[in-house]
């Protein structure tokens, strides 16, 4: 029991989630993702990135997973990627409600879409 004891100390002193690891670094910088994709919340939907948030939203999930299969788990770094999976699947959403209205304009009153579609065109 003696013996055990040093080794036991320095677990204690040594834990795998310390700022001298990336355990501890990694969750702690990709906060910086999901505050950029927060702050994309006051966007307008026309310039949202489908491709972008699909990256957000996969990164998130598959990471969040992986988080915590690994050994030490590593709770902090899957919170921080379900926030970015979840800031993804919001934009998606939202993308998503911003098309899905633009085709029900289209069918209700195709004259103004088409007078909308060539204002866009001649403004870029």
């Amino acid at each position: 029991m003696a013996a055990q004891a040093p080794a036991q100390a320095a677990k204690v002193l040594n834990p795998a989630f310390n700022p001298r690891t990336v355990h501890f670094w990694a969750p702690i910088l990709k906060w910086g993702l999901v505050i950029a994709g927060a702050s994309d919340f006051y966007r307008p939907v026309e310039s949202l990135s489908v491709t972008q948030n699909v990256a957000l939203f996969c990164t998130g999930s598959i990471w969040t997973r992986w988080c915590l299969i690994i050994h030490p788990k590593n709770i902090p770094l899957a919170a921080v990627n379900f926030f970015l999976a979840g800031v993804g699947s919001v934009q998606l959403g939202r993308i998503g409600l911003h098309y899905q209205s633009l085709k029900k304009q289209e069918k209700e009153n195709p004259v103004m879409s088409e007078i909308a579609k060539k204002a866009t065109n001649t403004t870029t």
